[in-house]
């Protein structure tokens, strides 16, 4: 039987996204290792520079949600030159920035850019490639989900161990460069877009208010020393609910007419509730794993940021080689066979984590790392892929655009929880200590179970091409 072919041309542009994408969602995790050095550098207070993470975010949180309408009134092209060319821009601010101000503003240019990027990537693959072959293009789509994250602060260490923070900006920009002029010559689409509805003047400031409001007073609860913030946490968490809550009704009236902001209906789809809540608890996990490795392994263990950094770098290109496989296996059987023992995977990790002491050898780490990144290489390429492809059409970018906000709400949820649940248990007062650090992991295997259990409601088999999405 003949494999299904892509559209032509298909291969070009989804390289392109990709490598564009993982460039910038990169950037997005560089700056943590790089804090202590701008603290000393730029002579800011911890709680300030911690802004250029939050900042970003934040901001993340804002945009994202804009992308769902943005996709369906421009062409691919115009939105790839928009937001690499704000990337671009960004890159360059950050690198010459004189001071905090202007290297905050240029944090957040970039993440006007990142921003749109991963739905925009998602959106086009699941109109270019046949639904035989989703899973595995899926699959290298999981490198830049998820592996870049785990790579910036490797990259990050190897960077300030020899050169100043702000060759952190100047290395990536010419690469950015490089992908916004690859675009520009060689980025066609044939956009069959959707005759654009009036953007609701009323839902771009409640999700603003909502998104932000919820990933920030998350941040805020999660930071160290949060309780001498100046707004306490949980101002903006209820600002953020409550928005949430008026945001949600809105949606669901203009929907009635097709003019929704960020359309709710892929909820209404059996398979993309059950994938997407899975892919959530996935990176509560993964990005609790990404803050609580390195606090166990610098302040418990006493060892450098660097040797930090390392701990989780085979994990994640292990993790980048196992998407395409893990495609593919998808493509043939399913969601459910994968799924479930992923699931299994990351659960027993976690346990492990919870095992940990203050003379565990740094190579066990290395393994439960290792053995973690599988198993969430395992869940996230079948879940994006049977979510997305659970879908008609028309709600490609809004299921999208959904799912890629609630990786940024559970990322600051899971970072939240375990460094709250660190202070709340810490023997010394709520600094890293061996006690807190046990907690925050038993914490997080209690979220690995609930994992372990949704699994089983994953669908046993792909839809069939030219298959009709069904509730």
């Amino acid at each position: 039987m003949a494999h299904p072919r892509a559209l032509p041309g298909a291969g070009v542009v989804i390289a392109l996204l990709v490598f564009s994408a993982f460039v910038m969602i990169l950037n997005e995790t560089i700056m943590s290792v790089a804090l202590p050095v701008l603290i000393v550098d730029l002579d800011i207070p911890a709680r300030t520079a911690q802004w250029l993470t939050s900042g970003f975010l934040l901001t993340m949180a804002v945009v994202i949600p804009m992308s769902g309408s943005l996709l369906q009134r421009f062409p691919v092209r115009a939105i790839f030159v928009a937001s690499m060319s704000l990337f671009c821009a960004g890159t360059l601010v950050a690198a010459l920035a004189p001071g905090f101000p202007v290297l905050l503003a240029g944090r957040i240019v970039q993440a006007c850019g990142t921003a749109v990027m991963v739905p925009l990537l998602m959106t086009t693959v699941m109109k270019l490639i046949p639904a035989e072959r989703r899973g595995q293009t899926m699959g290298t789509i999981s490198i830049v989900i998820a592996v870049a994250p785990a790579v910036g602060p490797t990259l990050s260490g190897f960077i300030l161990g020899s050169l100043n923070w702000r060759w952190m900006f100047w290395i990536v920009l010419p690469i950015a460069l490089l992908g916004l002029l690859a675009g520009v010559a060689w980025l066609r689409v044939a956009d069959e877009r959707e005759q654009p509805t009036r953007i609701d003047p009323l839902s771009v400031p409640l999700s603003a208010i909502a998104f932000a409001g919820l990933v920030f007073g998350l941040s805020e609860l999660g930071a160290p020393g949060h309780g001498g913030s100046a707004v306490p946490a949980w101002v903006p968490l209820c600002a953020g609910a409550v928005a949430m809550v008026l945001f949600g009704a809105r949606q669901l009236q203009l929907q009635r007419d097709d003019r929704a902001f960020l359309d709710l209906r892929p909820f209404t789809y059996r398979r993309f509730s059950v994938s997407v809540g899975l892919v959530v608890i996935g990176f509560t996990g993964l990005f609790g794993a990404i803050i609580m490795g390195p606090l166990y392994v610098q302040d418990v263990l006493g060892k450098s940021a660097l040797a930090a950094g390392l701990t989780s770098l085979p994990g994640g290109l292990l993790m980048g080689l196992a998407g395409p496989l893990v495609g593919r296996v998808y493509d043939r059987h399913g969601a459910r066979r994968l799924v479930v023992p992923g699931s299994m995977l990351l659960f027993l990790s976690l346990c492990g984590f919870a095992m940990l002491s203050a003379r565990t050898p740094i190579w066990e780490l290395v393994v439960l790392q290792t053995i973690m990144m599988v198993g969430l290489s395992m869940m996230f390429t079948p879940l994006m892929t049977d979510a997305l492809s659970a879908l008609p059409d028309r709600l490609y970018s809004h299921g999208s655009a959904i799912m890629t906000t609630l990786q940024q709400v559970a990322g600051a949820a899971g970072t939240a929880l375990f460094v709250t649940v660190m202070a709340k248990a810490s023997a010394s007062g709520g600094a890293p200590d061996m006690p807190g650090v046990h907690a925050a992991f038993v914490a997080a295997a209690l979220i690995g179970a609930v994992a372990v259990a949704l699994s089983f409601f994953t669908a046993t088999r792909p839809l069939p091409a030219g298959g009709t999405p069904t509730h």
